[in-house]
């Protein structure tokens, strides 16, 4: 086992896209091998519904049986249930409804009409996680957690300068004055995203090269938050050209 991070380039946004598609959809054939089910973390943005978009239309979908897949979020912006911008409504359009899944292993963040304080929406996401996790555990064993990296470093919710790395007691909190609209969000904290098996990063872009850079660096998780993950087994950031200028050589790698 281990848990080192690699850098996986590719030319463009579309072959990223198709290539990390073509990963997970074997990755998870693999899982469902050796498992009951499994349980994957998605993520927004544009290259989280690339990746979604990509996977729906790989011919190679219907290969896994997703009736054994939950799905869990790893960040969501607290807005009423089906407004175009959460990330669980861009899911189902760009995946999940093509799949034959059962509604109840889709697992949304509670939206901000059905519970409207957002720290108990924040409570009820965290013990919906308790619920499905092994005995002893306050998550589900993830298998992959997906994240977008942003150009200021964030991951989920967890914006610089915020402290994220310092939280460690509980699994999701509540995000108030986000940077970035809308303000309010729910996120997992960097021990639920840091409990998963695999995390694999995907982003483009030159706007995101320096963040990577300086989270492969070592820089602080406070001030660029990715640099805090760090999957129990793989930390995988897959990126096209643009965003691994700042990626030291030794860490990029020519496979999985």
């Amino acid at each position: 086992m281990t848990n080192e991070r690699r850098v996986i380039i590719h030319p463009d946004t579309d072959s990223l896209a198709g290539s990390v598609a073509a990963r997970f959809i074997t990755k998870v054939v693999d899982l469902l091998a050796e498992n009951e089910e499994a349980n994957i973390v998605l993520t927004g943005g544009t290259m989280g519904a690339a990746t979604q978009t990509a996977i729906r239309d790989s011919s190679a979908r219907d290969t896994v049986d997703w009736s054994r897949v939950h799905f869990w979020w790893g960040d969501e912006r607290f807005l009423p249930a089906g407004h175009a911008d959460r990330n669980d409504v861009q899911a189902r359009e760009a995946l999940l409804d093509a799949l034959a899944i059962p509604e109840s292993n889709i697992h949304p963040f509670p939206a901000s009409d059905v519970i409207p304080d957002i720290s108990e929406a924040a409570a009820a996401y965290a013990y919906e996680l308790v619920l499905a996790a092994p005995e002893g555990a306050r998550v589900p064993r993830f298998d992959i957690t997906f994240l977008g990296v942003g150009p200021d470093g964030h991951v989920a919710s967890l914006f610089p300068e915020r402290e994220v790395h310092r939280i460690q007691e509980r699994m999701v909190v509540p995000v108030r004055e986000a940077p970035k609209p809308p303000p309010e969000r729910l996120s997992l904290t960097l021990p639920a995203i840091n409990s998963s098996d695999r995390v694999w990063m995907v982003l483009s872009g030159a706007d995101k090269a320096p963040a990577l850079g300086l989270a492969l660096a070592g820089a602080s998780p406070n001030e660029v938050p990715v640099a805090g993950v760090m999957g129990r087994k793989r930390t995988v950031f897959f990126v096209d050209k643009a965003a691994a200028a700042d990626v030291p050589e030794n860490l990029i790698a020519s496979t999985y």
